[in-house]
């Protein structure tokens, strides 16, 4: 052994590149768990942080482009399996691992996000029952934020075309998962805003995975439906599915199809209530006709008709009359009738009553729906009239007169002055106007002329 051959001396950057090289080429592609610490986001959008368990930490960088498909919201103390490659950062010589993705330990990214993004929000108060909109109560424009070739708006057209059949309907066409889907909504729930005319919103889609509906999961759905000034009825996924656009909205449906219920569920309550106000109106009539029936009884026990009452004995005795050769008319008519029962009764047989009785039937059901509109003509005539004696009132009141432009004119004592000569100088009088008065005293007279 030679102790005075030569050495090779490094420098500090050769040593630090051949660690590093042999770091990347002996660790690529590992695996590491641990739980975060330290963690500082850059403005750049890079996260730099720590990983640790009991006996050792070290350093790891996720940078942008890896960062933002992370679906959950990175925070120190959280445990985390991280992948990526091991490398060295040579102006501090310090060895770090270059994180490609990274996933929570035990519990799915997505449901982490899910619950971090819940907890936030609701923190803000967008959640709060205060704030949610009630449902119009009979809308006349729906506009529904979906998919145009999904089975949702299928169901939603089926199910308001049956319930209420003239309501308008705006359909706004999006994607409902994949990259871009959020933004999408969003955009589509902010442009149904910019109408005039909407008084619902749906928005939703069929069922599917978490990932299928994780559109609806994004911060830029919620808070599009927050800052919404239309009702917004959420409609994600089957009765088992929650999302956050279900608690931002002003109401969740479990499905699109109830959701389509839920939005015309109202014109049934106002049909239900329309007949309650019609049978109390038929009520009221058969009140007032059994009052004023009870009034005709009354006075007809009058004095008034107690003096009339030889004439009626006599009506009485020729009515008894009458009656008697009626009665034996109708007997030999009843003779008469009875054969031509008989000989109508062998006919009877070749007639089909059942298609008589439907004729019938129908006969009286058209009869019935024009007396209804007798009622209602009735009805409309009888506001009309009122509505023309009123106006008429309005016309013939003084206030009409002076709202034209005229006056009255009364002296101190309050008589109305009608002539100039009845006031003298120095007298005081006021001057009552449509809204209000005006009060003076007299500094000229002129005398009308002839």
């Amino acid at each position: 052994m030679n102790l005075f051959a030569p050495r090779k001396i490094y420098t500090v950057s050769e040593i630090t590149a051949d660690v590093k090289a042999c770091l990347e080429s002996e660790f690529s592609e590992v695996c590491v768990e641990g739980e975060i610490s330290n963690l500082a986001a850059a403005a750049s959008g890079h996260l730099y942080f720590g990983l640790k368990d009991k006996g050792a930490q070290m350093r790891c960088v996720c940078f942008r482009g890896k960062a933002r498909f992370l679906k959950f919201r990175a925070e120190d103390g959280l445990q985390v399996v991280a992948s990526g490659n091991l490398s060295v950062y040579e102006p501090r010589g310090d060895y770090q691992l270059i994180v490609d993705f990274m996933e929570p330990k035990g519990f799915g990214s997505l449901q982490l996000a899910f619950e971090q993004l819940k907890a936030r929000l609701q923190a803000e108060g967008l959640f709060d029952t205060q704030r949610k909109k009630p449902l119009p109560l009979l809308p006349h424009c729906i506009g529904i934020v979906t998919s145009p070739t999904g089975a949702a708006i299928q169901d939603i057209l089926r199910i308001l075309h049956r319930r209420h059949e003239n309501v308008r309907i705006l359909i706004c066409p999006v994607r409902v998962q994949g990259p871009g889907a959020a933004a999408e909504i969003a955009g589509g729930i902010r442009a149904l805003n910019r109408l005039a005319d909407i008084d619902v919103m749906i928005v939703g889609r069929g069922g599917g995975s978490l990932e299928d509906l994780w559109a609806f999961n994004e911060e830029i759905v919620a808070r599009a439906i927050f800052e919404s000034r239309i009702p917004v009825i959420s409609a994600v996924g089957h009765e088992v599915d929650f999302t956050i656009a279900d608690f931002v909205a002003d109401l969740r449906a479990p499905t699109p199809s109830a959701a389509a219920e839920l939005v015309v569920s109202q014109k049934k309550a106002m049909l239900e209530q329309v007949a309650v106000l019609e049978n109390r109106m038929q009520q009221s009539f058969q009140f007032r006709l059994s009052r004023l029936r009870n009034q005709v009884l009354a006075l007809s026990a009058g004095r008034v008709f107690t003096s009339a009452e030889g004439r009626l004995v006599y009506y009485r005795q020729r009515l008894d009359e009458l009656y008697f050769r009626l009665e034996n008319r109708l007997r030999g008519r009843l003779g008469e009738l009875q054969g031509r029962e008989r000989l109508l009764a062998a006919d009877l047989g070749r007639f089909d009553l059942r298609q008589i009785m439907r004729f019938r039937r129908e006969t009286l059901g058209s009869q019935f729906v024009r007396l209804q509109a007798v009622v209602r003509l009735f009805l409309q005539s009888t506001r009309g009239k009122v509505q023309a004696l009123d106006n008429s009132l309005q016309a013939l009141s003084p206030l009409a007169v002076l709202d034209r432009g005229y006056a009255i004119c009364r002296d101190a004592r309050g008589n109305i002055v009608k002539d100039a000569v009845a006031l003298q100088l120095g007298d005081s009088f006021s001057v009552r106007l449509a809204r209000g008065q005006v009060d003076g005293q007299v500094q000229g007279i002129r005398p009308a002329e002839n």
